[in-house]
Order: structure tokens, then sequence, then C-alpha cells
């Protein structure tokens, strides 16, 4: 029977023609497996009711077709109820941009580059607020003047603390920005790595508990590649955090990203034991070696494109049709937002993966596993006796792991940490 070999998709994210060491894209583009503008199309009502139940198991089949990525993410990452329609999104779309332009303004007034087109890639102030006079800093903020004048950044002497740590990250983000996604055509352009500095920027500043940590910006550069309005990338990389932002919250004695670790842990644990156990005898018991690919969910690992790929299927088998009220009333009332989690909801309108959690009660006790565990769980997997026979240390794991750059297959991935997930919620039923 004749198959359809796929179209490629990399002509959508066109990578420098000097950068030849980037991952080959596996990722294509087939008829009748990956969702289509006219099939994304026919899933909504006339008045813009959406059935997102019917995309779901496309998505994960074929990924998203380039052309409408954007706005499915929109959805997938539950910046819109499914059950709205087509002119409640836009005028919900329209406060949020307003929403964002007050917070960018608001930050413009502390810092006048926000804003500006430019960003920077040197510190601004110091740890007590005074301002620092660095020929770069004071270049990169008058590019026309240069670097002459004592008082030339115009920065007076902060002592609100709040602006204070804010503004000691403004140079780490622009340090982060130059380095995000540099193999692609897209980021040779200054405007769009300042709309990157500038989204992130405006991140720190309304999430406090947060702010701004390395890997954020590998998670908010597909979102302003997909998305052309700032505001709206910004929204669909706010309801990204709002997934992740536990893997980035850090104390005085711990990492957030550690629980997820411990989970790897205890999954590998039930899953591989043998494993488990090597990985111990090696001084790998905490999984540290696995932290980049939960941080920046398996960027370095695949290319661009089809990092992009994984990121939809996860979230389409993730989808939970409740996402967007969790989320819109736990901006209002927290404890709504916990009792709106015990809602019944429709299961067709849920992904796979919630699906299985739905049935094995998971979400009536503790909050469900993301899948990104069982990811690096089922890579770990497939790994397992080059593993056990080849890493005599610590280095040896983390070089298996890396040579994996490139030769994982997102797909197979997937299916992988779906079929690890089933296994390992039947063992751990057991008593």
């Amino acid at each position: 029977m004749w198959r359809d070999a796929g179209t490629p998709a990399d002509s959508f994210y066109e990578i420098r023609p000097e950068c030849t060491d980037v991952p080959k894209t596996r990722f294509k583009i087939k008829a009748g497996k990956t969702l289509s503008v006219r099939k994304w199309q026919a899933a909504f009502s006339p008045e813009g009711h959406l059935d997102l139940g019917k995309t779901l198991s496309r998505i994960y089949r074929g990924g998203i077709h380039p052309l409408i990525r954007g706005e499915v993410w929109e959805f997938l990452l539950g910046c819109f109820d499914p059950k709205s329609t087509f002119d409640e999104r836009e005028q919900m779309r329209q406060r949020r941009r307003v929403e964002y332009a007050r917070w960018k303004e608001d930050c413009r007034q502390m810092f006048p580059v926000v804003g500006s087109g430019r960003f920077i890639t040197a510190p601004v102030i110091s740890e007590d607020g005074q301002p620092i006079q660095d020929p770069l800093v004071l270049s990169q903020m008058n590019p026309d003047k240069g670097a002459d004048g004592n008082r030339a950044n115009g920065i007076e002497p902060v002592t609100d603390k709040k602006v204070i740590q804010w503004m000691l990250t403004l140079h780490q983000i622009g340090l982060d920005v130059v380095r995000t996604d540099r193999t692609l055509v897209f980021y040779e352009k200054q405007e769009h790595l300042s709309k990157l500095w500038d989204i992130l920027a405006v991140y720190a500043w309304i999430d406090t508990d947060v702010g701004y940590c390395q890997g954020m910006s590998d998670l908010c550069s597909p979102m302003i590649i997909l998305l052309e309005d700032e505001a709206d990338a910004f929204w669909c990389f706010e309801r990204l955090m709002r997934r992740l932002r536990g893997n980035f919250r850090c104390t005085d004695s711990s990492v957030g990203v550690e629980a997820q670790l411990n989970n790897l842990a205890s999954i590998t644990q039930v899953i591989d034991p043998k494993l488990h156990q090597h990985l111990e005898t090696l001084g790998g018991g905490d999984y540290l070696f696995a932290f980049r690919m939960l941080m920046v969910l398996f960027r370095r690992e695949f290319s661009f494109c089809d990092s992009l790929y994984l990121w939809e299927m996860m979230w389409a088998l993730e989808y939970d049709p409740e996402l967007f009220s969790v989320y819109e009333e736990s901006d209002t009332d927290s404890e709504k937002a916990e009792g709106s989690k015990g809602k019944a909801k429709s299961i067709r309108q849920c992904g796979k993966y919630e699906r299985e959690n739905m049935k094995s009660g998971a979400n009536n006790s503790e909050a469900p596993l993301p899948i990104s565990v069982f990811l690096v769980a089922s890579v770990l997997k497939d790994k397992s006796s080059k593993l056990l026979t080849e890493a005599r240390g610590l280095d040896d794991v983390v070089k298996i792991l890396n040579d994996m750059t490139g030769n994982l297959d997102a797909k197979k991935a997937c299916t992988g940490a779906m079929k690890l997930h089933k296994k390992y919620l039947k063992k751990a039923k057991k008593p």
C-alpha cells in the first residue's frame, strides 16, 4: 500500500547555512496524520466552540501543521477555553494584550531599555542598588552616544528590594537570549532577540517567586516564533510556566526540579531496578544527570522542529479540559481553583495520558506526575543495557546520554513513556 512519506517541515524554521552540526529533524508533515489547517477549522462550530477531543489523537499521531501550531498551542496550554466563542476569545485576547502592555510599561519606567528594541548583557546595578557605570552597558543603553558621560545610563540609585532583585537579573536574561536558538535564521534579527528579552524581563517582574532562571529562554523562544504578537507569545509562555515553574522555584536548601528527579528515581526503581541500583552504585542516585532534560523539556536533545513536535504530543496526551478554568480561577480565588479540579469532566475531551490517570484514580489523592518524567524514564530504559555495561562512573552516564542528541525519535519516546506509565500504575497499585 502507498504511504505518504511526508513533507519536511524545516523550511518553516530555517537554519543558518553556516550551522552544519545541528541535529537532524525527523518530523514530517503527513497527510491524514498531521493535524492540518482544514481538520483544525472543521473542529470549530459556527460560533467558535471547539471540539478539541477530535484533534488530540491526530496531534499524537502526527503533530500539528506549522501554519496553525501557534493557535493550537494556545488551547493545549490552557490560554483559552474550548467552550468559548470566537467573540469571547477575541475579547479575552484584547484584555490580555492591554494587561501585558501595562506590565511592560511598568518595567520600562523602571528601566528604559525595556521595549526599546535593545537589550543588555552586562550588570546595570549592584546588590545594594547602586548604578554600575560599565562602558558596555552605557553603549548598549545609548548606542548613539557610546559610553561617554558619567551618568549616561540614566539610572538612579534604587532602594526597593524587589526592583533591585529584578534589575540584577536583566543582564543574565540578555546573556541567555544571545545563546538561545542561535542556529535559527529567525534570531539573526535584533528585533526578535529584543522581543525575547522583553518577554522574559516582564515575566521576571510579575512572577516574584521565581523571577528569571536559566533555561526559561529555551522555553519561551518557540512562542515568539509561532505567535507574531508579543503579548500573545507572552501569555503562551506564562501558561507553560504554570506547568513548569515548580521546577524553577529554588530555596536555600533545594532546587524545585529535585521533586521531579526523586519521582524519576522512584519510577526507575519500579520499572528497571537493576539500572536504578547501578546508577546508585555510581553515585547517581539523585538523578542529577537528567536535570537538563526536565528543565527545558528535551530542547537540547532534539532539533528545534522535533522538540516542538515532542512538546505538542506531550500536551495532547496530558490535556485536561478543565485547564483553562483552573488557571483563571487560581488568579482570582485559589480555593475555588482547588475545588474545580474535582469536577466531573468529559473523558472524551481528555488526552490519553490524562484518561489513564483518571482511571487509576491518581487525580483523587495527589497531583499526577507529568508525562515528562516518564519520557526521561523511557529514554533511560532504552539505554539501560548500554548504561549497565559501559557506564563505570557518572561521567560515562552523562556521555552516553549526551550521545543521544539528534538520535532520538520523538514519537518513539512518547510511545515508550505511555507504556512505562501504564506499567508503573499497575506495579505501583500492587501491595
